[in-house]
């Protein structure tokens, strides 16, 4: 087995009503006064938001409100963000919301400490010494970020999409109630469900072959997400499998599914930009990339991709044929992809065929002007990049 190191410190309450627990929880971690930050209309519509507020209200905790965050987080409102933390003197941020509401509070969180500007962070000019705490009641299962160290945020200027990474960044507590996700639209639950797989999967897909409990966890884990999106896309409001897909997202994204390396993340790197040209939903955008990179890649561990295909997508495992079996998996995920409601080709994802210009940009932004690689499963250069978003036009 690999020496690794598992850091996961989030405390988690899990369950009906858990959102009641809120305000003795901020009290627990030392917050005094709180920003409550949220998304659109529905965390209002829902009546969380006024559940929320109400409590820190009859604890005697001050609050101020900061809604608006769209999925593709914005730069521009966490430095509204920013400066309305220092204005009102904030020592604690609160995530009411899924993904993209709990990476714009962290991108607050880190800024509010810092002198310069926080992209600098998402740039690799700097790192952080210190940032605000904060927690997430989460309501949309997918990121994973109310328990992972990670945060991806879109700068508007030049439609820039970059994620960084700090042990820091890792919720004080997540608040967890599956009943929240019943009124997911059957798309956004889909996409979330997307997006928990590929966090085991950026994992999974590695060069080694001597972390056996950590794969066996990572395939319960897909395995258990295959299933369970089904459920709930027939039955909206069956808690059980909310439940699993809830947990799942958190699980998928804390690491516990990989304990060996940083992983790959290529596909999510090629992604970004996806999201970043085409404003798209995330995990869409990643059944979009990933067949590609699947075909792209697999030879670098055909091994790899057989026991994918079999102890995952459940496809027969022809010993003599081992390529077979390989694409035989990653045309069972396409299958799945589709199944479910999410495309498997850019043209699928976007509703028009890319353009060579467009891809062009793409390549360029995701090796930063040809200076970067991505990826540890097969190292991708500027040409690798191009030819997996060709490859993907569909």
């Amino acid at each position: 087995m690999k020496d690794f190191k598992f850091y996961a410190p989030t405390e988690v309450v899990f369950g009906e009503n858990s959102e009641e627990q809120v305000a003795r929880l901020i009290k627990k971690y030392g917050g005094t006064k709180v920003l409550v930050h949220y998304g659109g209309k529905s965390a209002e519509r829902s009546g969380l938001l006024d559940k929320v507020c109400k409590q820190l209200q009859d604890e005697g905790i001050q609050f101020v409100k900061l809604g608006g965050v769209v999925p593709n987080p914005r730069l521009s409102l966490a430095k509204q963000g920013i400066e309305l933390c220092r204005k009102e003197g904030i020592d604690f941020i609160l995530a009411v919301g899924g993904g993209s509401v709990i990476d714009s509070s962290k991108c607050i969180a880190y800024g509010v400490c810092y002198d310069g500007d926080v992209w600098d962070f998402y740039l690799g000019k700097a790192q952080p010494t210190k940032m605000l705490p904060l927690a997430a009641v989460l309501t949309i299962p997918a990121a994973g970020s109310e328990m992972s160290e990670a945060s991806v945020i879109t700068n508007e200027d030049g439609d820039v999409k970059l994620g960084y990474s700090n042990d820091l960044s890792r919720p004080k507590f997540a608040i967890m109630n599956p009943r929240r996700t019943f009124t997911l639209p059957p798309y956004q639950t889909a996409a979330g469900v997307t997006d928990i797989m590929m966090h085991t999967m950026e994992r999974y897909f590695n060069t080694d072959g001597d972390m056996t409990l950590t794969d066996e966890i990572a395939e319960a884990l897909m395995r258990t997400m295959k299933a369970c999106v089904f459920e709930v896309l027939k039955n909206p409001e069956d808690y059980r499998n909310r439940a699993q897909i809830m947990w799942g997202g958190s699980l998928a994204h804390n690491d516990v599914t990989g304990c060996r390396n940083n992983g790959d993340w290529a596909t999510h790197q090629l992604e970004h930009e996806l999201s970043g040209m085409f404003d798209v939903t995330h995990g869409a955008g990643l059944a979009a990339i990933w067949p590609s990179w699947a075909r792209y890649v697999m030879h670098e561990n055909l091994s790899r991709f057989v026991r994918f295909a079999v102890n995952v997508m459940e496809v027969p495992n022809d010993f003599t044929d081992p390529e077979g079996t390989a694409l035989r998996g990653v045309e069972a995920m396409e299958r799945f992809y589709h199944a479910i409601g999410m495309p498997v080709n850019i043209r699928e994802l976007i509703g028009r065929d890319v353009t060579d210009e467009e891809i062009q940009e793409m390549t360029r932004k995701c090796s930063r002007d040809y200076q970067r690689t991505c990826g540890q499963f097969k190292v991708l250069k500027a040409e690798d990049m191009k030819a997996i978003y060709c490859m993907a036009r569909g």
